[in-house]
């Protein structure tokens, strides 16, 4: 037996009229589904598996911005390797045989 695909806009259809109705047994019925389908296609539109993102919602980034986000990670990159530096030069005087297994 071969599964049925069917596509995004079917999909968006029928999870349109399980809002307008807000009976998803219904609508399975309806469309000879089965309920757990018509949930599961629910869920997923909802939470945007397909891609559907309101740009409109998220906050607008400008270069500005991200060359300063971009500055601060790199400032906090440097200092991190620096404390590896420092922490490796410490083992490598009091422990110089442990400095082996960090290479």
């Amino acid at each position: 037996m071969t599964r049925k695909k069917y596509s995004l806009d079917f999909k968006k259809q029928v999870v349109k009229e399980v809002k307008e109705t807000g009976s998803i047994t219904a609508v399975a019925r309806r469309y000879e589904l089965s309920v757990n389908m018509v949930g599961r296609w629910k869920k997923e539109i909802e939470t945007g598996k397909y891609g559907d993102v309101d740009f409109a919602t998220l906050p607008s980034l400008d270069a500005e911005t991200l060359s300063q986000e971009n500055d601060q990670l790199k400032r906090l990159l440097g200092e991190k390797d620096l404390e590896l530096a420092i922490l490796r030069d410490l083992i490598k005087k009091k422990n110089p045989h442990l400095l082996r297994s960090l290479k």
